[in-house]
């Protein structure tokens, strides 16, 4: 008992340390290039991350049963249709083995190429289709591009890294015919950040029988980032060949994860909070691009994405020198940044950096 009290002190002695690290850390420089959450977690998940610490000896294939459940009673479905876990890699490698050589894939470019890498490492071909002309994923291409040896086609909504949504009955419209010539797989990371997270989830077509997934984390409204939480919801006969495959074992999920995921899907006030403050951040924003002439995207996520009418590696040579990280480059918007919404003192300062640079 003496030494395991001993390994809580020297538990509580790292946390403290590292929260120290974190605050100095902070003071010099300012992370706006991942898209995570500045507000979270909350009181109540941190609060149960600590209580869940006491029973990390015991294995979680009870509480894990228990989140899937309360995932599905979230999402409206059964519990056989959820696959806990981050598995947009695992499923892209597994799909692009079925597929075989010739296999294809289709997504939108630039964006977000998980899957779509993971796919490819294994054989699978990769046909890219760019943004519409308001940097939306371009349905019409997308669907022009299907053909027999199409596996799947992978979307992001809101899209990353232009934050951009379709017309929400237009892209459910799309799905539902797409998804009878091919599997339609929908990363739905941001989806919490617009305007009719109910209206525009794709899990509507899912309901509907559509071949849809719709893959949720924790890593950003949430505030979860460093846990590495999230779910897929898929139609049944897909689920179970899934988990026949390996994907979303309970057993294997980590508890404190569980634990925290299952605490922060309680607080939804906590997402109506953060996604006020980040419409009233990012609106600032649109008002200074507007002032400086600047092309930017209707983004709907909890990020910008604009023209700075500059190269990318002044840009953001520039903010680096302020202490402000900002995203990588996006061919072929190579004059284009993105940049998180942050704490509203840490905005501010971004976009000073930015009337600095360009006036």
């Amino acid at each position: 008992m003496k030494h395991l009290s001993r390994l809580f002190s020297l538990v509580a002695a790292l946390i403290s340390s590292m929260a120290i690290l974190q605050a100095q850390t902070t003071a010099k420089s300012i992370q706006l290039s991942l898209n995570e959450n500045p507000f979270g977690p909350t009181k109540s998940v941190l609060e149960k991350i600590q209580e869940e610490s006491q029973q990390i000896a015991r294995y979680t294939a009870e509480e894990g049963q228990a989140f899937i459940a309360s995932l599905a009673q979230y999402e409206g479905v059964d519990t056989d249709q959820i696959i806990p876990g981050e598995l947009l890699a695992q499923l892209g490698i597994y799909l692009g083995i079925k597929g075989g050589a010739g296999g294809e894939f289709i997504y939108t470019v630039p964006g977000y190429p998980v899957l779509a890498e993971a796919a490819g490492s294994v054989g699978g071909k990769i046909i890219e289709v760019p943004l519409n002309e308001h940097l939306e994923n371009d349905l019409d291409a997308i669907e022009a591009h299907i053909t027999p040896q199409t596996q799947a086609v992978f979307l992001v909504n809101p899209h990353n890294p232009s934050g951009t949504v379709n017309d929400k009955d237009r892209f459910l419209q799309f799905l539902h015919r797409v998804s009878s010539r091919t599997l339609v797989i929908v990363d739905e990371a941001y989806l919490e950040y617009t305007d009719d997270f109910a209206g525009r989830t794709a899990v509507n077509n899912l309901k509907a029988g559509d071949q849809v997934i719709v893959f949720r984390t924790f890593a950003k409204m949430y505030g979860l980032a460093g846990l590495g939480m999230g779910y897929a919801v898929a139609p049944k006969t897909l689920a179970k060949f899934l988990r026949e495959q390996g994907l979303g074992n309970p057993h294997e999920l980590n508890r404190i994860s569980i634990a925290a995921a299952s605490a922060a899907l309680k607080d939804q006030a906590f997402v109506s909070h953060v996604k006020h403050t980040v419409d009233v951040e990012r609106q600032k924003w649109f008002e200074l691009l507007e002032q400086l002439g600047l092309r930017y995207t209707s983004s709907q996520a909890n990020f910008v994405f604009f023209d700075a009418k500059k190269p990318y590696q002044d840009t953001y040579r520039k903010f680096e020198e302020a202490g402000i990280h900002v995203s990588r480059s996006f061919a072929p918007y190579n004059t284009w940044i993105r940049i998180t919404i942050g704490l509203p003192e840490e905005n501010e300062k971004a976009r000073n950096v930015l009337k600095a640079f360009l006036q």
